[in-house]
């Protein structure tokens, strides 16, 4: 069993994505039903979709869009992790309105706005209505950026987060040491988790099992299995690999540890992260 935290659908015929452009090889529409083909091949049974960064006019239209295919008989699309703007003013009127049903998290990515954003006094007021929400916030950002991401989990300590792709190493320029201090340091926050997504797109063209092994071992030894989710990164992942070669990395990678540490990483924490809040409602 799998649980995919991390997949990016894209219909350019419903919605905009203005980055597109900048990437060509992702530049096309990425399908449901081919993603599910190769899921039900490689044992991934639960899925989140992850925003795509559309234009903001489309935000609620994505989120609509991922409704829709939730409702699609045997789905196993559990949920969005929906675009939001927490420095803007409608913030907190949007969060209000969403149906929590469908979106389970927010991301805001980070690398694609000025580094002040993330320190600003909204943004973390917001992030902290999160955490009162019960609505996890991923953390999208470079590696160079990390030591802003520690101080974005300090001021908000009641609010879950998630670091996408391991902190995004420099793995391609052997950035190595820098990147494992600022996990390291990271990994002392207890309300941050790691998200073990897609890192094959930032190595070297030619990256072997072992090329990313040392990031793997130093992401569970600082966070270890308890704190870890998985992620294809889809269809970002294939910028390198495929999505069947990413899976099957990832259980190389993680095939020294036991199978109940396997399990949290691949599937149970995801469900403790995003729907826990499901049960303590219900028990309430």
């Amino acid at each position: 069993m799998i649980f995919d935290t991390h997949l990016h659908l894209i219909d350019r015929s419903r919605l905009s994505y203005p980055w597109l452009a900048s990437l060509p090889p992702l530049d096309r529409d990425w399908d449901f039903d081919a993603y599910l083909a190769t899921a039900a091949r490689v044992g991934i049974t639960d899925v989140l979709h992850m925003e795509v960064d559309v234009a903001e006019a489309d935000i609620d239209r994505e989120t609509a869009w991922v409704a829709e295919m939730m409702a699609r008989p045997g789905s196993p699309l559990r949920g969005a992790i929906s675009a939001a703007r927490p420095e803007s003013e409608g913030f907190e009127a949007w969060l209000d309105r969403v149906d929590q049903k469908v979106v389970r998290g927010v991301r805001r990515v980070l690398h694609v706005v000025p580094d002040a954003v993330s320190e600003d006094a909204r943004f973390r007021r917001n992030l902290r209505k999160l955490g009162k929400a019960g609505l996890p916030f991923d953390i999208c950002m470079l590696q160079r950026q990390l030591p802003l991401a520690v101080q974005l989990v300090d001021a908000c300590p009641d609010t879950t987060f998630i670091l996408d792709h391991c902190g995004v190493p420099a793995i391609a320029s052997g950035a190595f040491h820098d990147w494992a201090a600022s996990i390291r340091r990271l990994a002392e926050r207890p309300n941050l988790n790691a998200k073990l997504s897609g890192i094959s797109a930032y190595g070297p063209a030619d990256w072997t099992l072992q090329t990313l092994r040392p990031y793997v071992s130093h992401l569970i030894e600082c966070f270890g299995p308890g704190r870890i989710v998985w992620g294809s990164d889809s269809p970002v992942c294939t910028l390198q690999s495929s999505l069947s070669e990413w899976v099957a990395t990832t259980l190389a990678l993680l095939q020294d540890q036991s199978q109940s540490d396997r399990a949290l990483i691949l599937h149970q924490n995801a469900r403790r992260i995003w729907f826990d809040a499901d049960k303590r409602a219900a028990s309430a």
